[in-house]
């Protein structure tokens, strides 16, 4: 026996036969797999009376949620043109006491 370190590893088994095996049992497995595999049940077509009430109920649902959003939007109208009300007045009235102060310097 050679106690050198690059010595070669003498093989016990050749390796095409090992690859062979594994792929006629990978092979196996996926045609076991294809061949037990639960198929999903083909869905019923919708009939047309179906297919219209399904369609009715969502143009409601779509038709609430568009007037839903639609209160919002007035709401929050409303509330800016209100703000902007206020916020004038407040203008309004330091441009009054503005000029007042503005006629007194001049005198």
């Amino acid at each position: 026996m050679s106690t050198s370190i690059n010595s070669p590893i003498p093989a016990t088994h050749s390796m095409s036969s090992e690859g062979t095996v594994i792929g006629v049992v990978g092979a196996v497995a996926l045609l076991l797999k294809k061949l037990l595999s639960s198929k999903p049940a083909k869905a019923e077509p919708m009939g047309r009376a179906d297919f219209y009430a399904e369609l009715t109920v969502l143009k409601d649902h779509i038709h609430a949620g568009h007037l839903a959003i639609l209160d919002k939007l007035d709401t929050n109208h409303r509330e800016l043109l209100a703000a902007l009300e206020r916020q004038g007045s407040r203008i309004n009235t330091l441009e009054s006491g503005l000029a007042r102060v503005d006629e007194r310097t001049r005198k």
